[in-house]
This record gives structure tokens, C-alpha cells and sequence, in this order.
């Protein structure tokens, strides 16, 4: 037995040894992998511009790209988007921009951003293509703002107006015998429609077409600028669907050709003033981003940029999410920090739990107290994500920005009937006050535990419009007026005082810097990015995971299968939240 322990214990003693020489050699071996050559941008070079990619507001790092494509292992943000094609206007080797523009994954705002980009990029003189074999129309949002776009002579241009779709899962709950017990406040406030009704309600309808309608007159308006064609005419091509074809889209101007790859390159060739037969120095946008500085090593005063994206969670959340714990001590940070002389709030959020979205307020409003605050609206800024972004000392939007829907709901679900019909299974029991088991959610709730939570759901409508009265210096009753659940356009919520601005995120942290009254400035971006070992061993997986899932069942199918994880989300805990069914096609 004591020569069995001995072996034992001597095993087990090299077991330990040779897994941790092994853990050190793999992250020698990932850090080696990670510490890429960095590019060179070359001579002649045409900076591409993809817009099927997805430009967060941080850039997103894949610590195992390394292995696959160093070039390509992290994608930009898209604030450093915009810095590089405004670094790229004035930079002599680049002399020309490629933009793939068959489909964009970035949302309204972000895509608005990015066009304003490329039309700040045309005034350098040099060339501009954009070319899709089929063109959606959100792409052709930016594209039209190049001076020549071209499709396939097969392909096509998506023209047909926008739509926006709701999902109703009434009927599925009533089949399944499970009732949400819904409390609300705000008669726009839609996002738990889908659980209570089978279409959409007559305000629901009427919020929907108006910033729907907003939308689309952007749209117009940024192709009558580009084109020179009036907005009125580019309505009628959709209203009797007369673009069917790519023929068609260059018949009404459109477009400006129908070529094919190799005659898009040629063409760029001649602009190079290269031989037909040379090839073509083409640098993705993620390349530029790594060959080029940006020029943040000044000695000007410092502003602390905050990237709040995602759904406002209590706790620490994860990458995909505004954790309360997060931010609040990223936002106390900027605040004590002495160097940092003013803080800008990037808000890209459809909000979530209201008593997170009030931690984050409560730090945003202890900062304004010391430093200049100013908020930027990315894609969405709403309920939740207007809450912690009213109170600072400036607020900008882009016009696409949907914002507003100033409102709150409360979700108890009642599986009463669920369990004992669909399942067979019952419950009992035994408690020492009437409101022990309240929100249990194996019971209906009482008329009296319905007072309750439709009472608190009020309380916190009332605080949310009190913040908002506050912070934008309006009355209770006016801001009532404008509440109500309502979701708003940037360009209404100008004319209504729900932003000051319509600006870019840049634009933002130049009022920042203004406020501060810094003539030289420094960003530094928040929250600051995990090391590679952080990454690995942290919630990186989720990334990976999701990654491979919207790649396999498409993007949009993965939007929907998020949106109706964020049902359970919902439960229990007061909401300040947006329509999360909320898709435009």
C-alpha cells in the first residue's frame, strides 16, 4: 500500500509538473502568435471598405486570429473607422477608396456616421468606387456617396421602400397556457406587445410609421444629394416598383455602370495611371488600422471615452453587455482621475433594468460635478439608454438615432396552467405572510399584488421623467408630453429637446474638449481592452460562440434568436426598455 501511495502521489507530482510547464509554453506560444508583423501600406494603395463588416463601437479583438490571418485579427472600431478614412484623405499612399457594398451589417446611425466619412474623404480628390454584385439598400446608404457606384450586369439594387417587422408570441403563449402578467407605463411603451398582443397597437402603429417614415426620408434625402435625383421621383421607383433589374437601377440613375469584377479593377487601374496587367495594392480598413497611428500621443489634457453598448444589466455583465458594476466604476474612475478633463458617454443601448440604468446615472451626474460630460448616440439610445445619457451637459445624436421611449414595464410571468395541463405538475405550499411567494410564477398574482406592481412600475416612470425634467431642464408636464414609451428619430428629438445636437461621435468629443477648453486633446477609450490571457480565460467563448451561430444561420435569424433570449430578461425585475423586436428591411 505505501509503494501504491508513493506511486500515487509521484504521478500525481508530474501531472502538476507537466501541466504547468505546458500552460506556459501555450501562452508563450498564443503571445508569439499575437505579436503580429505589422502591415505595411505601400505604394499606390486603395483602402477597401467592407461593409458586410460589423463595426462596433470598441474594436473587437479575436485572440485566436492570430492563427488564421494575422492581418485580419481584429476588426476596427467604428470611431477608428472614421479616423482612418479622415487619415487616409491626407495620407500620399493611398490614392483611392474601394467600397464593397453588396450588404451592410451596421445599423443607421453607425452607417450615417460612416458615409459622412466618405464624403469628408471625397474632398481629398481622390477616387471613390463602390461596388456590389447586388446592393441592398442600407448598403447603398453609403455607397451613393461615392462618385461612381457599380453593380453586376445580372446582379441588382435593392429599391422598395423600408419596412419594419414585428414578431407576436400572444398566440404561442396562450397555446402553451402561460399568462405574462404585464405592468406598464407610457402608452407608446411597446416592447411587451409581443407578449400581449397579436399585432400592433394604434400607438405602437402610429410611433412606428413616423420614425420608420423618418428613416426612409433620410435615406432619400442622402440619395437626392449624391444622385440629383429629387426625392419625390425616388419614392415613385419604389412606390410602382420599377427597380427589378440592374438594368433598371442604371436606366433611373442609380447607379453609374454594370460591370463586372475585373472591369471594376480595371477601371481603377486607369485612375492609378498603372498598367492593365499590374495588379492592384488593395489594404483592408482592418490592415490600415494597424499600419496606421492615429496620432493620440499628445501632450494635451486627456478625454475619457466611455463605450456603453449592449443591454443595461445590474452586476458585471459581459462583453456584449453594460454591467451597473462595469460602468460604474469606470465612469467614478474618469471622475477622480485628474488627468482625465472630461468624459464623453458613447450610448448605444436599448436600454434594461432601470435600477442599473439609475447606478449609471448616478455616477454620470456626480462626474458632471467636477468635469464636462457630454453623451453620444450611437444606433439606439432608448428608455434605459436615454436614462443614463439625460442628464449630461451636452447630448448629440446622429439623425438616424432612435431614441426617447421614456417608459417602463414590469414582467411576471404566471405558469400555473402551463405546469398542471401541458406538464402535469403541481405545487403547494407553506409560508408565513401573505406576500411571501409574490412573483413566484406558479400562481396568479392576487388584485392586491397587481396594485403593487403596477405601483412600483409607476414609481419608476415617475422618477425616470423627473430625471429626465432635471437633466434636461424641462417641466414635468412637458416631459410627459414627449414620454410615454415614445421612441424618437435624432433629428425629432432636436426639435423636441431630448438632444442639443445633431453630431458624430467625433463631433461630441470636440464639444467635449471645448467645454474643457483643451486646444490640444488626447482620447483614451473605456472600458479598457482585456490582454489576451483575460480574453482567453474569460467570457471570450460567448464571442466565439455567437460568432459561429449568426455566421451559420445568418445574421438577422441570430438577431431574432437574441431578442427572444432577452424575454427572460425581462422577468421580475422593472424594465426601462425599447421595442426589442425591432428590425428595418
Amino acid at each position: 500500500m505505501r509503494n501504491f501511495f508513493k506511486i500515487f502521489f509521484a504521478s500525481l507530482l508530474a501531472l502538476i509538473v507537466f501541466t504547468v510547464i505546458g500552460i506556459f509554453l501555450l501562452i508563450g506560444f498564443i503571445s508569439s502568435a499575437a505579436s503580429p508583423e505589422v502591415p505595411v501600406v505601400g505604394s499606390k494603395a486603395v483602402l477597401v471598405l467592407d461593409l458586410s463588416v460589423n463595426f462596433k463601437e470598441q474594436a473587437q479583438e479575436n485572440p485566436f486570429g492570430s492563427f488564421i490571418s494575422n492581418a485580419e485579427s481584429e476588426v476596427p472600431s467604428l470611431f477608428d473607422v472614421v479616423r482612418l478614412l479622415e487619415e487616409a484623405k491626407s495620407d500620399s499612399s493611398v490614392k483611392g477608396l474601394y467600397i464593397l457594398a453588396a450588404d451592410n451589417a451596421n445599423g443607421f446611425s453607425s452607417s450615417e456616421e460612416i458615409r459622412k466619412a466618405v464624403l469628408d474623404f471625397k474632398k481629398s480628390g481622390k477616387f471613390v468606387l463602390a461596388y456590389g454584385e447586388t446592393m441592398t439598400q442600407k448598403a447603398y446608404y453609403v455607397a451613393n456617396a461615392a462618385e461612381r457606384v457599380y453593380v453586376h450586369p445580372q446582379g441588382g439594387l435593392e429599391w422598395s421602400g423600408f419596412s419594419s417587422n414585428l414578431f407576436f408570441l400572444k398566440g404561442m403563449l396562450d397555446k402553451l397556457q402561460i399568462e405574462p402578467q404585464i405592468f406598464y407605463a407610457g402608452k407608446f411603451k411597446s416592447a411587451t406587445e409581443p407578449l400581449r398582443e397579436t399585432k400592433m397597437t394604434e400607438a405602437n402603429r402610429l410611433q412606428t410609421a413616423v420614425w420608420l417614415g423618418d428613416l426612409y426620408a433620410s435615406f432619400l434625402r442622402s440619395t437626392t444629394t449624391s444622385r440629383n435625383i429629387d426625392s419625390a421621383t425616388l419614392h415613385e421607383l419604389a412606390i410602382n416598383g420599377k427597380i427589378q433589374t440592374a438594368a433598371d437601377a442604371l436606366q433611373y440613375k442609380l447607379v453609374d455602370g454594370l460591370k463586372y469584377d475585373d472591369e471594376v479593377k480595371g477601371e481603377m487601374l486607369k485612375w492609378l495611371k498603372k498598367d492593365p496587367k499590374s495588379s492592384i495594392n488593395f489594404v483592408t480598413i482592418n490592415e490600415y488600422a494597424q499600419a496606421t497611428s492615429l496620432g493620440n500621443y499628445t501632450s494635451g489634457g486627456k478625454i475619457a471615452v466611455i463605450f456603453a453598448q449592449g443591454d443595461i444589466v445590474s452586476g458585471e455583465g459581459d462583453e456584449e453587455q453594460v454591467g451597473s458594476d462595469v460602468f460604474k466604476n469606470v465612469l467614478r474612475k474618469a471622475r477622480l482621475d485628474k488627468d482625465v478633463k472630461a468624459i464623453v458617454l458613447r450610448v448605444n443601448s436599448p436600454g434594461g433594468s432601470a435600477l442599473a440604468s439609475d447606478v449609471i446615472w448616478r455616477e454620470i451626474s456626480l462626474a458632471k460635478k467636477v468635469k464636462p460630460v457630454v453623451v453620444s448616440m450611437g444606433d439606439v439610445a432608448a428608455s434605459g439608454g436615454y436614462y443614463i445619457a439625460c442628464n449630461a451637459d451636452a447630448v448629440f445624436a446622429n439623425e438616424t438615432t432612435i431614441t426617447g421611449s421614456i417608459g417602463v414595464f414590469s414582467i411576471v410571468p404566471n405558469f400555473e396552467s402551463f405546469l398542471k395541463n401541458k406538464l402535469g405538475i403541481t405545487t403547494d405550499r407553506v409560508r408565513t405572510a401573505p406576500f411571501a411567494d409574490m412573483g413566484a410564477g406558479d400562481r396568479p398574482l392576487t388584485e392586491a399584488e397587481k396594485r403593487f406592481f403596477q405601483s412600483a412600475t409607476d414609481s419608476i416612470y415617475t422618477t425616470f421623467k423627473t430625471r429626465v425634467s432635471e437633466g434636461r431642464e424641462r417641466s414635468m408636464e412637458y416631459v410627459d408630453s414627449i414620454a410615454q414609451g415614445r421612441v424618437w428619430t435624432g433629428t425629432r428629438a432636436l426639435q423636441i429637446g431630448l438632444v442639443d445636437k445633431i453630431g458624430t461621435l467625433q463631433d461630441a468629443v470636440d464639444h467635449a474638449a471645448a467645454l474643457a477648453k483643451l486646444d490640444d486633446y488626447r482620447v483614451r477609450e473605456y472600458p479598457e481592452k482585456k490582454d489576451l490571457f483575460q480574453q482567453i480565460m474569460g467570457g471570450y467563448k460567448k464571442s466565439i460562440r455567437s460568432s459561429l451561430i449568426s455566421e451559420e444561420i445568418g445574421l438577422e435569424q441570430w438577431n431574432f434568436l437574441k431578442q427572444l433570449k432577452q424575454v427572460k430578461q425581462m422577468v421580475g425585475e422593472p424594465q426601462t426598455r425599447m421595442p426589442y423586436f425591432l428590425t428595418v428591411h
